[in-house]
């Protein structure tokens, strides 16, 4: 009678044990973001044209983006082949969705035309694209990450990379990825 009474009783904690992880695995996925959904993004090249370099006119390339399914956009360039560390060379968001970002786009906080979107500042200190310049020797590599969000954000023009992040947080749908490199 003793040794049943302790089997049930282990078995007892054993099964709270059980139920409390359950538990805590629940509500840990509901805390978490869930995984964006993959979006397809093209630059049309592999390596950057001139015009889109401090060589050229530096003018921004133009983006397709295809299955999307969000009501804005966002864009973040990075080169993490920096000397110091992962650069950030263009910070722009509120794009209206659209199958094509136009290139050239203005080097100004708040935009009309063609497109409306707010943009912040770049490491080089700017407000807009500035296109890769690295130092002379091996090549970089260049990532446009793009953001598909569930609404525009009420973050003001002129913000900074970790101020998008931040400002991203709970409302991205969806994100993708080019990669385009350069080297002088």
């Amino acid at each position: 009678m003793r040794v049943r009474f302790m089997v049930e009783k282990e078995m007892s904690r054993k099964a709270l044990l059980a139920l409390a992880w359950m538990l805590l695995l629940a509500l840990a996925a509901q805390a978490s973001d869930p995984i964006p959904e993959a979006i397809a993004v093209d630059l049309g090249f592999e390596q950057f044209p001139l015009e889109s370099t401090c060589e050229g006119a530096d003018l921004s390339p133009q983006i397709e983006i295809q299955g999307y399914n969000a009501s804005s956009l966002a864009i973040i360039l990075e080169d993490p082949d920096a000397p110091s560390g992962i650069f950030i060379h263009w910070v722009i968001w509120n794009i209206p969705p659209s199958g094509i970002i136009p290139s050239a786009i203005a080097k100004q906080t708040s935009l009309s035309d063609p497109l409306q979107p707010r943009q912040g500042y770049n490491d080089f200190g700017e407000i807009g694209y500035a296109g890769p310049c690295p130092p002379s020797g091996r090549a970089h590599r260049y990532f446009f990450r793009v953001f598909g969000l569930d609404r525009m954000l009420d973050l003001p023009a002129g913000a900074q990379a970790a101020e998008l992040r931040d400002a991203m947080q709970g409302h991205i749908l969806q994100e993708g990825q080019a990669m385009a490199s350069f080297g002088r």
